[in-house]
């Protein structure tokens, strides 16, 4: 026997040493439950041939019998609902094989190459990550054609897939090539071969069991009594859950290990040029998310391709960083999104589901939640938020009774002006300070600021909270749209968004945005500059072709400082007119 295939049997038996370790766990519950009954046969036998005969055995008999009846219906209770219970599933975009038949040949390929079952299905997650995952609760889909199974092989009837399904990181189709692609799922479809093992799934059906109990009996708006039960539940499951935790974890890791080890033999060499594209494509899809994707979503638009933009935004961090040596090579090759019949419809499914997991958007387009293109995102979303947050800050600027302009004598401009803004923040002390720009830090404390500009930022906050508390929340109960879409019917999506990416941005936080997108509307309605969009650092202001990069640091002075010379002199130099009035929506 080789190396390889020893590493695998070790890394098998481990798993399933554990895997027994978690099911004699259950075992001894279950001894735990009988302990009672079994007292009771006991005395009820003494009894029967004379032993244990009396007025105290006979109480015992009926203590310990009415205690047996009540700890196997309690035992009876929580199997069934640890049988029961719908497991967690996470949220994916099914991929049937008539949409993507070159891909689910590669994976059975792949599959009979490793000698192990082949995944029942592939399904696309909107992150940078791929695993097999248990679907063969009933719960989690209607029962199989007759004809076959989902990859159309011939077979008998079943509710459920035995074989676990394959997730995908839709990031890794658009970015990586196909052999890439191939070498990054070899050990990850490795890992059906320990799945198929008899005591390690059902040691895995029995933990999924216990995490779904403990998710039944945190549900809320119960009534007392119930609320009572499922306390007792809960203390089960989690006392339960506390005995496996390392043995299970231990059993994950030896699945892991053997899975690794038997895809040694699969595209090895590739695998290491696959792994260092895995850690590139997770540092693009990160800042296109946070700063690209995100403002956008607050917009109420989407981006319908955020896989596609994920290739512009790692190109572009190539081209800066240095990071994908040799990337002009890889474009000649195949992508693995051509193992797709229709690209384009997929990722605008995973750019749904993305906007629903890391923002808590709606199911399904509407009047306020519709997609927006690459080419249109400049004028439909970077121009719409300045134009928005420079209304929001005007009608605060209102609310606090700030006039138009501090000469009295002088005429009304119009409209509303970048200098009114400008003349409420100033500071006169400010000119008494040393002149220099604040440094600029996304994970700085709240600064204090000017008196004025803490009732400004309290205002604005106040301002969003009513905007966002009358947006109607989407209905969880509305149908989804029809074709390809997330398959929401397997996970609860009322407490969304399940993985945000920010927290709520600070008073300090939407000033500075507020006070930088009224900067941006005054430049392109009276300089020519225009909206842009930067795949790295997401909106952005171009004044004569070039990205404004120095604006943050001069207006956070104005913001904190209170004082406007460090702008000023940029409005001057880019020839803006502060007191101009500006186009609001």
């Amino acid at each position: 026997m080789t190396s390889t295939g020893i590493g695998v049997e070790a890394g098998a038996q481990a798993a399933r040493t554990r895997a027994l370790a978690v099911l004699r766990i259950r075992g001894r519950a279950l001894a735990v439950a009988l302990l009672p009954a079994a007292a009771t046969v006991i005395l009820l036998s003494g009894g029967s041939t004379g032993h244990f005969v009396g007025r105290g055995w006979d109480t015992a008999r009926w203590v310990v019998g009415v205690l047996a009846v009540v700890v196997l219906l309690a035992a009876a209770g929580i199997a069934l609902v640890v049988a029961r219970a719908r497991p967690a599933v996470s949220p994916t975009v099914p991929i049937p094989e008539n949409s993507a038949p070159d891909l689910y040949r590669m994976v059975r390929d792949l599959a009979d190459r490793l000698d192990v079952p082949v995944p029942s299905a592939i399904a696309l997650t909107p992150d940078c990550d791929s695993w097999l995952e248990d679907r063969t609760h009933p719960a989690h889909g209607p029962p199989a054609a007759k004809g076959g199974d989902e990859l159309g092989n011939p077979g008998p009837h079943r509710r459920v897939p035995a074989a676990p399904v394959l997730v995908i990181g839709s990031p890794f189709l658009w970015w990586m090539r196909v052999g890439e692609l191939r070498a990054v799922l070899a050990p990850v479809v490795a890992g059906t071969g320990p799945s198929a093992q008899p005591d390690i799934a059902a040691a895995r059906r029995f933990v999924r069991g216990l995490d779904a109990a403990v998710a039944v009996s945190s549900t809320t708006g119960r009534c007392p009594a119930t609320r009572l039960v499922c306390a007792g539940l809960g203390w089960v499951a989690r006392v339960l859950l506390r005995g496996c935790r390392e043995h299970a974890a231990l059993m994950e890791r030896g699945v892991a290990a053997a899975a690794a080890e038997r895809a040694q033999a699969v595209d090895y060499g590739l695998r290491i040029v696959a792994q260092e594209q895995v850690g590139l494509a997770y540092a693009g899809w990160d800042r296109l998310l946070t700063r690209v994707a995100l403002p956008a979503w607050r917009m109420g638009r989407w981006p319908s391709r955020l896989d596609a933009g994920v290739v512009a935004a790692l190109t572009e961090l190539s081209r800066r960083d240095r990071l994908a040596e040799g990337f002009a090579s890889r474009l000649g090759e195949r992508p693995a999104c051509d193992l797709l019949e229709e690209p384009g419809l997929v990722d605008e499914a995973a750019s749904l589901l993305a906007a629903r997991l890391f923002h808590g958007g709606p199911a399904e387009p509407g009047p306020d939640w519709s997609p927006v293109a690459w080419q249109e995102y400049p004028d439909e979303v970077v121009d719409r938020t300045w134009r928005t947050e420079a209304a929001r800050l005007h009608r605060v600027l209102d609310s606090l009774g700030v006039r138009a302009t501090l000469d009295p004598a002088a005429p009304d401009p119009g409209g509303p002006t970048l200098a009114r803004v400008m003349d409420h923040l100033t500071d006169p002390a400010a000119h008494r300070r040393p002149k220099e720009l604040p440094a600029y830090d996304e994970d700085a404390e709240e600064a204090t600021g000017t008196e004025r500009g803490a009732a400004l930022a309290a205002g604005l906050t106040a301002a969003l909270a009513r905007e966002e508390a009358a947006v109607v929340p989407p209905d969880p109960g509305a149908p989804a749209a029809a074709g390809q879409g997330p398959d929401s019917a397997l996970w609860d999506d009322c407490a969304l968004p399940l993985f945000p990416l920010q927290p709520p941005r600070t008073a300090r936080e939407l000033l500075a945005d507020h006070v930088r997108a009224m900067v941006c509307c005054a430049a392109v309605d009276t300089a020519g500059a225009t909206p842009g969009l930067d795949w790295l650092d997401g909106p952005s202001l171009l004044v004569d072709g070039e990205r404004a990069a120095d604006l943050t640091p001069r207006v956070l002075s104005l913001v904190e400082e209170g004082d406007p010379a460090p702008l000023r002199a940029w409005l001057v130099e880019s020839g803006i007119r502060p007191e101009k009035p500006v186009r609001l929506v």
